[in-house]
């Protein structure tokens, strides 16, 4: 038969350590009970926690002062894109200074890091590395179009990027590339650097970076990336990837265009007024880019080539 538990103290929220535990008059008994979780070393929760932010609040119980998340932690706190999803055995790694010594506990991955290599945010009561500082620390074993697209994230002011921390800091290229002159060295830098010259402001979508890189690796020209066209003082189209001297619209459909009626609606009527003044419009979806590469890149050349005879 199970035993009946003493209810916990109104003041212990759903997480706790040990410490506010004992404060709170709870024996050391009754916070190890069975109906008690325990996501990491000297913490409690009324839940295991099963979402990447039930982790951190969980995990920012054990940070002491002048510690903050950092790397991968940093990265999906700022609702960057990657492409590893979150799973419950991800550790979480936090950031110490140079005199502190890191954490050591299952779950939890120290690191040292020099004060002024990053600014200290928070997102609500949690202390995180800003937004370039998270890249940096997160880059070692990325490949450079995986740099691209957090850079590219980081460089938006679009509001309809897909996910995006609302309120995250405006960043520019140069603040970026100050940030590689306060950082000489870390794994990874080489490939952050080089990402840098291919990254791009006004991007929408980690699609729209992922297509821009294969068109590029294909050798074709550049694409401009959010390209206006106007007729007179009305903006008629803004168009994903274009190519404005040969009037080529490349437009990346995500699943929101198919399954939001009043997107496809515009989606069509954006594409007559497009055609009706002359653009080739190119349409793809994730199928072009993982399967289709091939016929894709053949019809964009053809377009070109007709534009050039």
């Amino acid at each position: 038969m199970m035993r009946h538990r003493i209810p916990l103290p109104s003041e212990l929220s759903d997480v706790f350590t040990l410490r506010e535990a004992a404060d709170a008059g709870i024996s050391r008994a009754r916070a190890d009970a069975r109906d008690l979780h325990r996501p990491y070393r000297g913490v409690r929760a009324t839940r295991a926690p099963d979402t990447f932010a039930s982790a951190v609040a969980c995990g920012a119980r054990r940070l002491k002062p002048g510690q903050r998340f950092v790397g991968r932690t940093a990265v999906r706190l700022w609702c960057l894109p990657i492409r590893q999803r979150w799973a419950p055995d991800e550790p979480l790694d936090v950031a110490v200074p140079p005199t502190g010594a890191p954490p050591r506990t299952a779950g939890i991955r120290g690191r040292r890091l020099l004060e002024h290599y990053a600014r200290t945010w928070r997102i609500g009561s949690i202390p995180v590395v800003d937004p370039i500082a998270a890249v940096f620390s997160f880059a070692a074993g990325l490949d450079v179009d995986e740099v691209v697209v957090l850079l590219d994230a980081l460089l938006t002011q679009a509001e309809n990027y897909p996910g995006l921390r609302a309120g995250r800091p405006v960043i520019s290229p140069e603040d970026i590339a100050d940030g590689l002159e306060r950082w000489p060295r870390f794994p990874g830098r080489r490939t952050v650097t080089e990402a840098l010259g291919l990254a791009r402001e006004r991007v929408e979508s980690p699609k729209e970076t992922e297509t821009r890189l294969r068109l590029i690796r294909a050798g074709l020209p550049e694409p401009a990336v959010q390209h206006e066209v106007y007729e007179g003082t009305r903006l008629v189209a803004r168009i994903d990837l274009a190519y404005p001297q040969w009037k080529i619209a490349i437009e990346y459909e995500g699943d929101g265009h198919r399954t939001d009626p009043a997107q496809w609606r515009r989606d069509i009527q954006r594409q007559r007024e497009l055609e009706d003044r002359g653009w080739i419009v190119i349409r793809l979806t994730q199928l072009d880019l993982a399967e289709g590469l091939t016929v894709l890149l053949a019809r964009i050349r053809r377009a070109i080539a007709s534009r050039q005879g």
